[in-house]
């Protein structure tokens, strides 16, 4: 069966699909969470000009579509002691992202993690305390995954957040 055929209401999971177009009212409630998830549904309501219950009946929405998963404090890696951070890309036996990604979930100080088309086939982005913490979780935890074939590590000197937010 094509996935064209499912019904547009329905949220298409993990197929890179929205469950259901996004109209400029979203994205720009979007938009305003991303800046601060702390926003009540007042200001929100003031910022966008709409009515306190359409903001809370849309928010409502995006959170029960899987829009928005959840709200979180965004914490500076080096003020809050992690100050080495370092993408490292994997290279996995085939069929094994599963057990590997479980496996990674695990591990101490991987913050994301991403399965890849290209090169490599896992992407990690960890931030560690120092330079033997990260040689630590490398060397001794993700090498030592069943199913991780190679690891090559990129040391991170500086990076920032794009100023634009994509739901402008």
């Amino acid at each position: 069966m094509s996935q064209e055929s499912g019904s547009p209401a329905e949220p298409a999971a993990g197929t890179g699909r929205s469950a259901r177009p996004l109209d400029d009212v979203d994205r720009r409630i979007l938009d305003e969470l991303v800046r601060d998830g702390r926003t009540s549904v007042r200001t929100l309501a003031e910022r966008i000009h709409i009515s306190r219950t359409n903001a809370y009946a849309r928010v409502e929405r995006l959170l029960r579509d899987g829009v928005i998963t959840g709200f979180r404090a965004r914490v500076a890696p080096e003020a809050a002691g992690l100050g080495t951070s370092a993408y490292i890309a994997l290279k996995i036996e085939q069929n094994t992202w599963r057990e590997v990604s479980a496996e990674l979930a695990r591990v101490r100080y991987i913050e994301h993690a991403a399965l890849l088309g290209g090169d490599h086939d896992v992407l990690a982005l960890v931030r560690a305390p120092d330079n033997a913490t990260l040689r630590d979780v490398v060397l001794g935890r993700v090498q030592g995954i069943a199913g991780v074939l190679s690891t090559r590590t990129w040391l991170v000197f500086e990076e920032f957040d794009g100023e634009r937010s994509p739901w402008e």
